[in-house]
């Protein structure tokens, strides 16, 4: 046996010891990856001093849409910082989602708003499934499709997450290195919110009903029976709902935030997907990125924003916003006051 057929041999073995160690990081090197291939711009708008581009990329086979917001300015020759926005559930990128990208963009960010797997305009099958793990995956993918633009410095990626955007965008911070600052506004870790309620403090026993119902439906729709759908808020003027919730309605029901492509419903089969999330766990251990944590001092969902900022071990800072609620901080007044703190985190971090 030659020299060389030795090497060779030594080394196969050296790989198949990493693959068996369980050393999957270690193994990955030695695997090709074809590059990302991502879309050209669908449409172009002019929104004062910014663009905003329509585009389309890739999610394991699930063809996403988002905007992408360029700044006043823009040299296509340049780098430029990038921050990702998720929307909240059941919203789309027109929403508050794309209100915050617009901001951020107007102060000199590269910004991508894009909408959830299986919602909005983007694909996936079935439609109106809500399930955070996947739409974690989403965030994987738009920030591989940043890394993919020529004009953006990937390693000065951001992600923002609104109401249960933050929920999935703090899981996915928690695991991707290549976002380097991460903010909340309006926090809500969608799993927890939804075994103890709103406000917190809902028994194990509704949980218990939650889950009868899901299963029930199952059941049925495996012997044939069609998708059962429930709502994401509450009826306008529904009194009997919390008041962060009837704000909701008021935004997603009414012209104030309304798109026809947030039809305020998801599959009932969903709710096992929400049950079993928990967007914060592995903050202690994994989260060492800069943290911005905005909430309302009025908002009944401020419990989720205390719980982020008390496990968050790296930099933090946790922003209170006297007076407002929940919804206050998507539009109007309130999202701008939460933007001006937003653009100096995100240029002192990125």
């Amino acid at each position: 046996m030659n020299n060389s057929t030795t090497h060779s041999s030594q080394t196969d073995t050296k790989r198949r010891k990493l693959l068996l160690g369980g050393s999957a990081l270690a193994a990955a090197f030695f695997v090709t990856r074809a590059p990302f291939a991502a879309s050209e711009p669908t449409n172009t708008t002019r929104i004062g001093d910014i663009t905003m581009q329509g585009v389309h990329f890739d999610n394991n086979g699930v063809r996403m849409a988002g905007n992408v917001y360029l700044p006043p300015g823009f040299n296509a020759g340049g780098k430029y910082a990038a921050i990702v926005s998720v929307h909240p559930g059941g919203g789309v990128k027109e929403q508050t989602a794309g209100l915050y990208a617009q901001r951020l963009a107007e102060q000199g960010f590269v910004t991508l708003a894009f909408d959830a797997s299986h919602q909005g305009a983007s694909g996936g099958e079935p439609r109106l499934l809500d399930d955070p793990m996947r739409r974690v995956g989403d965030i994987y993918s738009a920030v591989d499709y940043l890394t993919s633009l020529p004009y953006v410095d990937a390693g000065r990626i951001g992600a923002l997450g609104i109401c249960a955007g933050s929920g999935t965008t703090i899981k996915a911070a928690s695991n991707e290195r290549r976002i380097k600052a991460v903010a909340t506004v309006s926090a809500v870790d969608v799993g927890a919110a939804t075994r103890k309620g709103w406000d917190g403090k809902a028994p194990v026993s509704a949980q218990m009903e939650m889950l009868d119902a899901v299963a029930r439906q199952r059941t049925a729709e495996a012997a044939g029976a069609a998708p059962a759908y429930v709502p994401y808020v509450p009826a306008v003027g529904d009194a009997t709902a919390p008041r962060d919730l009837q704000e909701a309605a008021d935004y997603y029901l009414t012209p104030r935030g309304q798109h026809p492509n947030a039809p305020n419903r998801m599959l009932l089969t969903s709710l096992s997907c929400l049950m079993s999330f928990t967007g914060f766990d592995q903050v202690e251990a994994l989260l060492t990125q800069p943290v911005m944590i905005i909430a309302g001092s009025e908002a009944g969902s401020l419990w989720h924003s205390q719980e982020l900022h008390a496990k968050a071990p790296g930099p933090k800072e946790l922003i209170i916003v006297n007076g407002a609620t929940h919804m206050d901080l998507y539009d109007g007044p309130g999202a701008d006051d939460a933007a001006s703190k937003l653009t100096p985190f995100f240029k002192r971090t990125l």
